[in-house]
């Protein structure tokens, strides 16, 4: 037995040639840039280093080191676990257990990350049987050193044991969840070149259900098998050694076991490939671009590819005689699969290539399209020529689908995903995997108007009305709504070609619509809708709904109902198509209180303040009467108030503030309100104090260091000097222990605003990783509003934590009044508008002395 001394010198002796070797391999990959190569490479040394430690652990014979998992498949990547099995012919006794943790310990301080698991053969068959995991790593095992002997007879058992139906069935499943994970997308911005759909792990499981079934053990047996083609195994082959490259390329940019392709690391990895930035200002793309269209087309192949080796494998597990019922002169109903009649029906009349999609949404019980159909669709797609996009009978067709009032949505996603959406619409070809570098979207731009169009058709679908309501009733009235769809495929169309794509979509929309034999009625409502997608978003978040000017100027863009209701669905439908992070009951509100104020305006009712205010007291009153207040209980307090506190409310907010406030108008201590805002998100704050300069800054000190996130801010001054100020917040966590929460709140403000206590000093939280990786340089605006009664402040820059504070206490340095605030939170961007005036800013001068604190205080 080797004694201490010994021990170490052989583990130094180890690590360093651990160390040595991988040094080595790594600057051979740095310049010859084969992946292959350094993953066989470093399992080989990998391999060497392990069979001398066992050979010096004094392990009894009749035992087995056993690589398992990706070790064992015979490749390493630079940060990958290690997974080893310890393979015992029986358990392990008292000395050989200390042996084994000993050896275990070793490993460890060689410097490598070890998975190991310590069986006998009928443990590996239990676990196996109990956790597809488990089962799934075995299929991969190899003897690295031990008793080959031992190690044969597990392969005995585990193959005996196997059933390459249910294994295929459970990877699948497995897969579908995976999928789902991941939004059933492979064009995430930031995709998993690992785990996600169309990535590295899509392979393995073609691999592993092949080899399980004893179909093949590499893309070559399978197109000797004929399950795919020798063109289609060398895709793959090329595919699988991108994405390995890619991993490679990411473990060793980071230092440490990383798959995802996040911001940060994007550009780096892309120069590594020697991808360089071309092109300046509106006009340049990032080589981390280049970079993830290469990603998501090399994803787009294996999807597709995915799909028929499944298929064909499926056919080959669970034998079953094709059935075929013909469909028409074209296709075949074969098992639930539409199936092409003749291997040359795309070749011989490209038209089917549409009429296949319109043919699927004519019948949802096709579950797809059979493996050889798919295939030849692949193939066929070349031959979508300028001469196809001309034929008029190809028109009809992609209308037709367009039009289908069932299977739109999968129908366009097949579509894109066969390539044959990008061939007809080549405008579309150009932001297939096209990255949007702004902060908040979290899919590439042909993804995202995939998800607008899905949005949309949920509007008209009766299994999804209780989401959106609303939007639900005013589709189901909008006459010709296949024409959202159209406006919903062009309106980032023009994203990446530099400069405003809202006004350079208008030309390819424009096209389409006449090409495509609409009206000029028609084509005019889609070319207006590209054109002005975004409007309805700024006007409803950046300016004041409560302003008369405001509503005749957006009514008189829209012109009339059909429009108007037109851009709702489409903004809605755009927000929520963003990411799940964005869309909130807030801007819920918003939207639907412009488009209701605009539609009365249409209407012929003159949207006058007067009988603004007028409608909304008589409610008000209405709901004071529900609570039991005395008939007069409102006139003590509306006295105070002036028309912009009304018009800035709704009723059920001025019955709600009325009713807290009766009997307290001249509180000496601030009365402090809180409630479960009515909108169904969030909470409402009201505050009602004497009137102090630095009041905002205070209260926003509070939220801040509480983290909540400040929605909106209503800010009025009485004529009798108090503040009634009203706050909407969210924070993750309440809705678990609201009531509590509530309590909290309104004691806790109260306290802060009776102590008087100093402002504290504005924290700098960090920027999120995102916002570190694409900086937005802030920007300050400070102009009259039209009137020149006050002024508007529109703030830009990154999310951070206290960035409200900071800005507050700028304001209250300086001394301005703050009169109302709407908080846009955008993804990992604000974009804040404040309502203010104070005497400070009738000089030129200190308006730049403002800007130029607050841009000091939006730094990080």
């Amino acid at each position: 037995m080797p004694d201490a001394a010994t021990k170490a010198r052989t583990r130094d002796l180890l690590k360093q040639q651990l160390k040595a070797e991988r040094q080595v391999l790594i600057g051979a990959f740095r310049a010859d840039g084969k992946p292959e190569k350094l993953l066989r490479g470093l399992r080989q040394s990998v391999d060497a280093v392990l069979t001398e430690a066992w050979r010096g652990a004094g392990l009894p014979p009749a035992c087995a080191l056993v690589g398992v998992g990706g070790y064992g498949r015979g490749e390493l990547f630079p940060y990958s676990d290690v997974d080893l099995l310890i393979l015992l012919a029986e358990p392990a006794d008292a000395i050989t257990r200390g042996k084994l943790e000993e050896l275990v310990q070793l490993l460890w301080d060689l410097g490598l990350e070890i998975g190991s698991s310590i069986r006998t053969i009928d443990e590996c068959m239990t676990e196996s049987q109990a956790d597809i995991t488990v089962q799934t790593s075995l299929l991969e095992a190899r003897l690295v050193t031990g008793d080959a002997a031992l190690f044969a007879d597990l392969q005995r058992h585990y193959h005996a044991a196997l059933n390459p139906q249910a294994f295929f069935q459970a990877k699948t499943v497995e897969m579908r969840l995976r999928h789902a994970k991941y939004e059933d997308t492979a064009f995430s911005l930031e995709p998993n070149c690992k785990e996600s759909p169309g990535g590295l792990r899509d392979l393995q499981v073609i691999l592993w259900v092949a080899k399980a079934a004893g179909l093949a053990d590499s893309w070559g047996q399978l197109a000797a098998r004929g399950l795919i083609t020798r063109t289609e195994a060398r895709a793959l082959m090329e595919k699988e050694s991108a994405f390995k490259d890619i991993r490679i390329r990411l473990h060793l940019h980071t230092g440490r076991r990383e798959d995802r392709l996040v911001f940060d690391v994007q550009s780096a990895i892309a120069e590594t490939f020697g991808l360089k930035t071309t092109g300046e200002g509106l006009n340049a793309r990032r080589a981390s671009e280049y970079l993830m269209q290469r990603y998501y087309w090399a994803a787009k192949t294996v999807t597709q590819l995915n799909t028929i080796l499944l298929q064909n494998i499926e056919a080959q597990l669970f034998p079953q005689p094709a059935v075929a019922v013909e469909i028409d002169a074209h296709f075949n109903d074969v098992n639930g699969l539409i199936d092409i009649r003749a291997d040359d029906t795309f070749e011989a009349s490209p038209s089917t290539m549409l009429a296949i999609f319109v043919v699927m949404t004519q019948r949802p019980e096709l579950k797809g399209m059979t493996a050889r159909t798919t295939r030849a669709l692949w193939h066929a797609r070349a031959k979508i020529d300028d001469a196809f996009r001309a034929d008029p009978a190809n028109h009809a067709l992609f209308l037709r689908i367009l039009q289908a009032p069932v299977g739109l949505v999968h129908a366009l996603r097949r579509m894109n995903d066969m390539s044959v959406l990008g061939r007809y619409l080549p405008a579309f070809r150009h932001i297939v995997g096209q990255m949007q570098h702004d902060l908040f979207h979290v899919y590439t731009v042909d993804q995202h108007i995939m998800m607008v169009v899905r949005n949309m058709r949920r509007f008209t679908m009766s299994e999804h009305a209780h989401e959106y309501p609303f939007c639900s009733q005013l589709i189901a009235n909008f006459r010709s709504s296949w024409l959202l769809y159209v406006a919903a495929l062009f309106h980032d169309i023009a994203k990446g070609r530099g400069g405003d794509h809202s006004k350079l979509g208008i030309a390819d929309a424009t096209q389409f619509c006449r090409q495509h034999g609409l009206s000029a009625e028609d084509t005019e409502l889609v070319a207006f809708l590209v054109e002005q997608h975004l409007t309805m978003s700024q006007v409803a978040q950046k300016q004041d709904l409560s302003d008369p000017d405001v509503i005749s100027a957006f009514a008189q863009l829209v012109g009339d109902e059909r429009h108007l209701t037109a851009l709702y669905l489409l903004t809605v439908a755009d927000i929520r198509g963003t990411s799940p992070k964005v869309w909130n009951a807030w801007k819920a509100k918003l939207l639907e209180d412009l488009y209701r104020v605009t539609l009365r305006v249409l209407g012929g009712e003159p949207h006058s303040a007067d009988r603004e205010l007028k409608n909304r007291q008589d409610e008000a009153r209405a709901m004071l009467r529900l609570y039991g207040l005395p008939e007069h209980a409102h006139e003590a307090l509306w006295a105070q108030l002036d028309v912009a506190w009304f018009l800035r409310h709704d009723a059920a907010d001025i019955a709600w503030q009325t009713r807290s406030l009766y009997d307290r108008l001249d509180s000496p201590r601030p009365v402090v309100r809180c409630r479960l805002a009515p909108i169904g998100e969030g909470l409402q704050v009201a505050v009602y104090i004497r009137d102090q300069p630095d009041l905002f800054a205070r209260i926003c000190s509070y939220f801040d260091r509480k983290n909540f996130s400040i929605l909106d801010a209503k800010i009025h001054t009485t004529r009798n000097g108090y503040a009634l100020d009203t706050f909407l917040v969210t924070e993750q966590n309440f809705a678990k222990s609201y009531r509590d929460i509530i309590s909290l709140i309104e004691h806790e403000i109260c306290e802060l605003l009776t102590s008087q206590a100093p402002l504290p000093a504005p924290t700098h939280g960090r920027l999120s990783r995102l916002s570190r990786t694409f900086p937005i340089t802030p920007t300050v605006d400070l102009r009259p509003d039209e009137r020149g009664q006050y002024y508007l402040l529109s703030i830009s820059a990154n999310d951070r934590t206290g960035l409200l504070y900071s800005i507050a206490n700028v304001l209250t340095r300086y001394r301005i009044n703050l009169h109302t605030a709407k908080i846009m939170t955008l993804g990992e961007r604000v974009e804040d508008v404040f309502l203010v005036d104070g005497a400070v800013l009738s000089s030129s001068r200190n308006q730049i002395q403002l800007e130029t604190a607050l841009l000091d205080a939006l730094k990080v």
